[in-house]
């Protein structure tokens, strides 16, 4: 069952119907309000909201290792995000979608952000933090929809909740960053360690701060912009839905913590082996 995570501007879908709701306590605290199982054209995911069903939460105070425990837990064998982002590239405009395959974390450690430790060792490769399997099969339909979609990009992810400053916006676009946000990180790589194909569909709400050309971008403005990105998001999400190979050939499910433990499974201690079965499960 696919997963989807609705970031900034998705925090719900007009057409979604609820087929049940779930409870949000985990063994890591309370998942995201707007947990549910909803079906959109008689097929049935699971469905949550990062900030919460209400927008209630900054970025640094979502409990990620929550969200993505509770989703593994529910059933999820897969996730699609979908976040609001800035653009750092005049080619990436107000509008499009940009699937990032790469990323920089550039938080401030205030987050938890790993199922790791506490007496449970283990090393997984970031490498390639999202699944290529499920972007490409995307990729080979992009033609299917009228807005630009862009692939093979960078994402760098700051603590927020402010937005960059002209000389941090500058410095991240001398890194080859193409998008910045505040969300992504760490989601992927606890959907990595879970053994979760994930996929980040990143639609720009605005140019960041870098172009100075532009007027500096307003709150209203991006949720103007937002309001068409939902649209536009939920268009990706019904197609999505509809292919049944979508993950196939995916390396994700058969690593993560399932192979990424360093030390002897014996020494694991017993109140983490009911989670590892969870999360490798």
């Amino acid at each position: 069952m696919i997963g989807v995570i609705g970031g900034s501007g998705f925090e719900k879908f007009e057409d979604f119907k609820t087929v049940s709701t779930h409870t949000l306590d985990t063994p890591y605290g309370k998942a995201s309000s707007g947990f549910k199982k909803v079906s959109v054209d008689g097929t049935e995911f699971l469905f949550i909201s990062r900030h919460g069903e209400h927008h209630e939460l900054l970025p640094s105070e979502i409990d990620y290792r929550a969200n993505i425990y509770a989703l593994k837990h529910a059933g999820a064998t897969s996730i699609i995000s979908f976040s609001a982002v800035g653009s750092l590239q005049k080619t990436l405009a107000p509008g499009d979608l940009v699937i990032p395959y790469q990323y920089i974390d550039r938080t401030k450690g205030l987050r938890k952000s790993t199922f790791l430790g506490e007496g449970l060792v283990g090393h997984v490769s970031l490498a390639h933090p999202i699944c290529e399997v499920m972007a490409e099969n995307l990729r080979a339909i992009q033609k299917e929809f009228n807005f630009n979609i862009h692939f093979e990009k960078t994402y760098v992810c700051i603590e927020g909740p402010y937005f960059s400053t002209i000389a941090e916006s500058n410095s991240y676009r001398q890194m080859n960053c193409d998008i910045i946000g505040m969300s992504n990180f760490p989601e992927y790589a606890l959907a990595r360690e879970a053994g979760l194909p994930y996929l980040p569909c990143c639609f720009v709400t605005d140019y960041d701060c870098w172009d100075t050309s532009r007027p500096h971008v307003t709150v209203e403005e991006v949720i103007r912009v937002m309001r068409g990105n939902n649209q536009k998001g939920f268009s990706i999400l019904k197609k999505i839905l509809t292919m049944p190979n979508l993950t196939e050939g995916s390396h994700a499910p058969e690593g993560g913590l399932r192979t990424g433990l360093f030390m002897d499974p014996a020494q694991i201690p017993p109140n983490k082996r009911l989670l590892l079965d969870t999360l490798t499960k």
